[in-house]
C-alpha cells in the first residue's frame, strides 16, 4: 500500500500554524482540532518545522509557563522527516519506528499535501492484513 492511499481514505487537511504562532495558541490549536501535531509553516505549503504535544511538555519542564508566550519556532523540530505519497506504507512505518516519530508531512514537488501519523500507518496495516485474511480464507474455501 502507498500513502496516497491513506490520503485518499483520510484526507488531505493538515493543521499548520506560521513560526511566529506563540505556543500558547498553539497548544488551543492541538486541543480544538484534538490532535497530536502541527506543522509550522509561514504560508501552508511550505514546511519550516512540526511541534508536537511532547515538544512542547519537554519545553514546559524547562521553562515553566513562560513558555507559552514564546513563539513555536524556538520549540519545533527544524529538520524534519517527510514522506511522499507513492512511498510504501510498510517502509515508512519502519523509519517512523527507528526514529521514534508520529507524525510525518507528506509533500509533492516540494509542497505540503497531508499528513500522516503512526496511526494512520497501523490502521492501513491492519486493513491491508483483514483483506488479505478473507482473500485467503475465500480462496481455502473454494470461493475463489
Amino acid at each position: 500500500m502507498r500513502i496516497a492511499e491513506i490520503l485518499r481514505n483520510k484526507g488531505t487537511a493538515v493543521a499548520t500554524v506560521p513560526p511566529e504562532t506563540t505556543v500558547r495558541a498553539l497548544v488551543t490549536v492541538l486541543a480544538e482540532r484534538n490532535i497530536g501535531a502541527v506543522v509550522v509553516s509561514p504560508d501552508g505549503v511550505t514546511i519550516e518545522g512540526i511541534v508536537s504535544e511532547r515538544d512542547v511538555v519537554r519545553c514546559l519542564a524547562v521553562h515553566d509557563a513562560e513558555l507559552l508566550d514564546r513563539p513555536v519556532a524556538e520549540i519545533m523540530t527544524a529538520r524534519v522527516r517527510t514522506c511522499r505519497p507513492d512511498d510504501d506504507v510498510s517502509s515508512l512505518r519502519d523509519v517512523m519506528t527507528e526514529h521514534r516519530i508520529r507524525h510525518m508531512p507528506v509533500v509533492s514537488e516540494d509542497r505540503l499535501i497531508g499528513i500522516v501519523s503512526i496511526g494512520d500507518v497501523v490502521k492501513s496495516e491492519i486493513t491491508e492484513l483483514a483483506t488479505e485474511r478473507e482473500q485467503l480464507v475465500d480462496y481455502l474455501q473454494g470461493g475463489y
